[in-house]
């Protein structure tokens, strides 16, 4: 176990600055440095990741993307395309979807790398957390999620999130 602690604390957990520092690495690094901030922060799944690192993964097919969000927030704030949706709360009054690792199981199975999505990467983490305890093996957070945090003005897209890097996405 030391060896394995020690070759997380040498792999960067900073923020990318940009898509091209991502773009050259490999997937296991990639999923190494998710697993490194999952470490430190004492995460209950798998690993976080930023969008350009998510991206990245599910670009090459080594993850899959789940969108965690709600249907009408997909629907009018938009969607990644090809990402799988299974909704971790429903409704106006955001209630936890009981039937949400079920479907998480039916659609993406338990083996396979997942990155779970949502609006600012937080109900992606309980999700993740959720998915990991249920036994789901390789789920990972994507920080900052799609609309990125609150900014100074209580608005969201201009301190991170997919939409932010620009990544692929679209609107209905």
């Amino acid at each position: 176990m030391p060896a394995l602690a020690a070759e997380i604390t040498s792999i960067t957990t900073r923020r990318p600055e940009n898509l091209q520092e991502v773009s050259s690495l490999a997937s296991e690094t990639l999923l190494a440095r998710g697993r490194a901030r999952a470490n430190e922060s004492g995460a209950g799944h798998a690993g976080s990741l930023y969008p350009p690192e998510a991206w990245a993964l599910v670009e090459s097919g080594a993850a899959t993307l789940v969108d965690v969000r709600t249907a009408e927030e997909l629907k009018y704030v938009g969607h990644v395309p090809g990402s799988l949706h299974v909704a971790w709360q429903t409704g106006p009054a955001m209630i936890k979807n009981p039937r949400f690792l079920r479907e998480l199981e039916n659609k993406a199975g338990k083996d396979r790398v997942l990155v779970l999505l949502c609006r600012s990467g937080k109900r992606s983490a309980a999700a993740a957390s959720a998915a990991t305890a249920a036994g789901f093996e390789h789920v990972f957070n994507v920080l900052e999620g799609f609309e990125g945090d609150l900014d100074a003005q209580r608005q969201r897209g201009d301190s991170g999130g997919w939409r932010h890097w620009e990544l692929p996405w679209v609107q209905d």
